[in-house]
Formats: C-alpha cells, structure tokens, sequence
C-alpha cells in the first residue's frame, strides 16, 4: 500500500483524520482460572494493569540496593500513557544515552547475552540509565529467547527452564518486572537483503529463495533444521511444560513475560510447526494454558502484518482483544511491505499497513505500555539516522492521536 492510499496517513501526520472514540478505562473481572473456551478466556480475562516499575532512585538521590528490592506479587496498573522507548546497544556508551535523551523517549530498552546476561550487569545498566535520567523498560537474555532445548524437548531442556527463571529472578532483584519472551524452535527466518524506498536495505524473507534461519549464532537450514517433521500436539505439549513451571515463579516475582510472534508466521519451517504464537487462535490456546495473569502479549504489529490474514485477526483487531484481555503489554511498531510469501522490512510510513490507525487503536484500548521502533532500515548517516527518523514518526503519530483528544 503506498503513502497516497486513502487508508494510510502520510508524513503530514499533524493533519491525520482521526474519529477518535472515547478510551476505554481499566476495570476489573474474574480471573481466568477454569477456562475452558477460547471465547471465555478473551471475554473473562481480568482487566489488570502493568507493575509499577521501581525507578528513578539514581535521579532522585536515593541509595538502591537491588539485593533487598522485593517484587509484590500483585500487579499494579501503570499510569496512563503510551511509553515510547528506545532500543539502545548492550555497551551503551554515554553518546548512545545522550542521543536517547535528545529523541526525548523516557525508556529504553537493552538486548543482553552471553557472560552479560548476569544481576550485576542488570543492576549496573539500570544504575546508570537512571543516572542519565531515563528508565528502563526491559533487559533482555538472548541466552533464553527462542530456546529450540525447550520448544523442541531436546537435550538440556531441564538446564535451560532454570536458566529462564533464574533470569526472571535477576531481572525482579534489579528491580525490572517485565521481559519479552519469543519461543521459537529454529530462529527467526530470512532471506537475502532487499532495497526499500531510496535504496535502503531491509531485512527481507521470500519463500522462493531459500530462506534460513538464524538466532545468535546459529544457522537453521531446510529442509528439516532438527532432522525430522515435528507434530503441532509435540509443539503444545512442550509449551505447556515449559509455561507451568514459569508461571509460579512470574507470579512470585510479580512479573510480566509478553510472548513475542514467531518471525515470520508461515505455518511451517524446516520441519517445525509454527502453529503456536504463529496466530490469533495459536495465542488465545496458549494464554489459556498459562492461565495466568502475568503471561502476555509482545505485539510485534511487523511480524503480525507478515502473517497476513492466515493470523485470524488483523493487527487492529489483534490489539484490541489482546487489550480486551489485559495482555498487551509492548508493540514492536514496524511496518512491512506485504504478507508472506514475500516481505520486505520497509520504513514505518511505507508498508502495506496503516500505522495512523494502529497509533488510534492503542490509543482508543487506553494502552499503558512502551512502543519501540524496531528492525529499521540502513539509512543514510548511520544507524542513528534510521532510529531518529522512526522515532520521531512514532512520536508525530502519538501527537497528533492526542492533539485529537483535545
């Protein structure tokens, strides 16, 4: 879809025409425990908010010591708001952060991995992202994201359901309660780079030209990444062991995991099943399993777009369920330039989906979370050029949905 659709707003966003409705406000209903529908779990599930975060101690002046912060296992709404956040690099250097501060986000979010991925690590970056006067949004383990041991019951699968909860225990002791979460079982898959508007590269998949799949390090090549066809009931069986020993630990800490799609949603790669965060229907069975409030939503809207109508829902319906059901948590606000087979990663104003109207929808669900800007392409000047210019989008959209408000 081009910037001139009648559908799409174009970068004169302080002129988008938006019906905005009036916003929903949280109330509270039954927990979800004994559901047995998928109708009942997006209709019953209790209206709660996000934890509050423990922050601002290092601006404030106060002395913080993460080894007594204690989580409450209740969770708390956040104040009202969208949070736009930016991803900054795991050695942030004192420039990355002033170039945060000049964006004007008020969160950041940090990828971690490897011998970093430790307490003392995640104390030391909240420490001294507050310094800078920012927050922290979530830290992220590349160590325990898209786990194949886990999502494939392979060898060490024990190992590393440990090594996730003890994440979650250092993310709670350094006073962070939530994470984002993806499970799947051979990497996110890609094909060969493509140009977008201005001939910028972008991340791009096209079944036609033999796509692999890659996560730190790893190589996933068809036709079969683990030497077999995997079952869609192997799938969900190995979730429901792996997301019944996380939930009490969650529950304990008081934190919040949001389940990222599976990158890209085709039904199928390299013999494993995609079939469960690979659609609406997938999601709503999954949540239902967790059965719990502290099991959400990571709404990746680029991956959602690339699934095409086979996800059940569009975007805009999928964040307004996911909303109905207290679970959406954080948006990855991308946009692509179609659905499978072929996609590119274009810029945010140039794919095939509205992204005015998604701003409008999250603002009309009253949703309280942090929207990042995410997988943008190679702009002229440098990585910051690309990161300033979706930024700055997200917050031109933001603007004018509450310019609107009035």
């Amino acid at each position: 879809m081009s910037n001139e659709h009648s559908g799409h707003c174009t970068l004169h966003i302080a002129h988008c025409s938006l019906a905005i409705g009036a916003r929903a406000t949280p109330g509270s209903s039954k927990a979800a425990r004994g559901l047995r529908s998928r109708d009942e779990l997006e209709k019953t599930l209790a209206r709660r908010g996000f934890i509050k975060l423990a922050v601002g101690a290092a601006a404030a002046g106060a002395v913080w010591r993460p080894t007594q912060a204690r989580a409450a296992g209740k969770l708390e709404p956040l104040p009202r708001g969208l949070k736009v956040s930016l991803q900054i690099p795991t050695n942030a250097s004192d420039e990355d952060l002033q170039f945060a501060q000049q964006l004007g986000v008020g969160y950041v979010n940090i990828p971690t991995g490897g011998r970093k991925a430790t307490l003392e690590n995640f104390v030391r970056l909240r420490q001294r992202v507050e310094a800078a006067r920012l927050k922290v949004w979530n830290i992220g383990n590349s160590n325990v994201h898209n786990m194949p041991e886990v999502t494939l019951n392979l060898p060490g699968r024990a190992q590393k359901i440990e090594e996730y909860k003890n994440y979650l225990r250092n993310l709670a002791r350094a006073g962070i309660f939530y994470t984002t979460y993806a499970h799947m079982g051979n990497g996110i898959w890609s094909s060969a780079r493509e140009t977008t508007r201005g001939g910028a590269l972008a991340r791009a998949f096209d079944l036609e030209k033999n796509p692999t799949g890659h996560w730190v390090g790893k190589v996933f090549k068809g036709p079969l990444t683990h030497g077999r066809h995997y079952r869609q009931e192997e799938l969900w069986e190995n979730y429901t062991y792996f997301i019944r020993q996380v939930v009490p630990v969650a529950e304990e800490l008081g934190m919040r995991i949001g389940i990222h799609p599976d990158d890209p949603p085709v039904p199928e790669l390299g013999g494993v099943p995609r079939c469960i965060f690979g659609n609406f229907a997938g999601y709503t069975r999954a949540l239902e399993i967790a059965d719990s409030p502290n099991i959400g939503v990571c709404l990746c809207a680029g991956t959602w777009m690339e699934g095409g109508q086979q996800m059940g829902k569009d975007v805009f319906e999928a964040a307004r369920a996911f909303a109905r059901m207290d679970k959406l948590w954080k948006i990855h606000f991308r946009n692509v330039s179609g659905p499978i087979p072929h996609f590119v990663e274009t810029f945010v104003d140039s794919g095939y989906t509205d992204m005015c109207k998604l701003m409008k929808t999250l603002y009309e669900v009253d949703f309280r979370g942090a929207v990042i800007a995410d997988h943008v392409p190679v702009m002229v000047g440098g990585s910051r050029t690309a990161w300033a210019y979706s930024i700055g989008y997200i917050k031109g959209l933001l603007a004018a949905v509450e310019a609107e408000k009035g």
